[in-house]
């Protein structure tokens, strides 16, 4: 789905366009038969526009990094996109991404709670019993289900709408316009020391907090081999590029591919150090030799913003 995040797709591509009115048109009648439920803790939903590549999980750790700095009890609630297993789970740092998904795995070995399963009121209902008082919706800007106290809309300041078309024309899940029913909301831009797209005026309307990754680790004169299976791999290859590294060579795999043996025969023995990303590391059982790329985040503008938001939380 390369051709999402260009400004002129192909031409093969015109046809998608009228499945994409199929796919909003679904959206819509989801939205019109919820009826959210308001729960006796504080709700944050941590999403975005697009599909994929926005910085979401990085923004996802920095809230929930920031709410237990001021002595709240966050969790995060996950569908947990990918997994075999179709009920609910405490995830833990061993946890395999095939029981939990690679998302959650992640998020459990940075030290977040989290709870994975096809209902998120089932999880917000164990959360509260092991006593959170701050729920994180990862990926919840969608999810209609639950009533939110704040919307934490998570974009590329770069690249924010690809093509500008919704799914499976473009990246777009909703269009822009759909941002008009966030009662509280939060604009969140990542890849903030890149160029700026224009399009990002159209987020305006709500505080905004402005930001860049923070990576690691040094890989200053190292002849790497890159491989991952993301949605958007040249954002991983650019962030390896400033964090000093030669690439010999790339292999791309499909967004939360499940790594077999052979292929990670293949990535060792492509003569360079084989460097991957942190969420592509929890499906991987055997990681020895593998380097995974460590995100955190850079709040550029925007302090002020966000803590006034985490403040005014219930």
């Amino acid at each position: 789905m390369n051709f999402w995040w260009r400004s002129q797709p192909p031409l093969w591509s015109a046809p998608l366009v009228a499945l994409s009115a199929a796919w909003r048109a679904g959206a819509a009648i989801d939205r019109a038969v919820r009826r959210p439920v308001k729960l006796p803790v504080a709700v944050i939903s941590v999403g975005n526009l697009t599909v994929g590549g926005a910085g979401k999980t990085p923004v996802t750790l920095e809230l929930a990094a920031r709410l237990a700095a001021r002595g709240r009890k966050p969790a995060v609630l996950s569908r947990g996109y990918g997994r075999r297993s179709r009920e609910p789970v405490e995830v833990s740092a061993g946890t395999p991404a095939e029981v939990a998904g690679d998302e959650p795995v992640l998020l459990a070995r940075r030290g977040c709670k989290v709870f994975v399963g096809p209902r998120r009121a089932e999880l917000a209902s164990l959360a509260m019993r092991q006593g959170a008082d701050v729920l994180l919706l990862d990926d919840g800007l969608q999810h209609h289900a639950l009533a939110r106290d704040l919307d934490v809309i998570v974009a590329d300041a770069s690249n924010p709408f690809g093509n500008g078309r919704l799914i499976p024309a473009g990246p777009l899940r909703e269009p822009v316009s759909a941002l008009r029913r966030v009662r509280r909301g939060l604009i969140w831009l990542t890849w903030c020391d890149r160029t700026r797209d224009p399009r990002t005026a159209a987020l305006g309307g709500f505080p905004a907090v402005e930001s860049a990754y923070a990576a690691e680790p040094d890989l200053h004169g190292k002849r790497v081999f890159l491989f991952a299976g993301i949605a958007r791999p040249d954002r991983f290859a650019a962030t390896v590029r400033d964090l000093g590294a030669e690439i010999a060579g790339t292999r791309w795999f499909p967004d939360h591919h499940l790594f077999t043996d052979r292929e990670l025969v293949e990535v060792r023995a492509a003569g360079a150090l084989p460097v991957t990303t942190e969420k592509d590391l929890a499906r991987i059982a055997r990681p020895d030799g593998i380097v995974a790329v460590r995100l955190g985040m850079r709040i550029l503008r925007g302090e002020d913003a966000l803590w006034s938001a985490l403040e005014a939380l219930p």
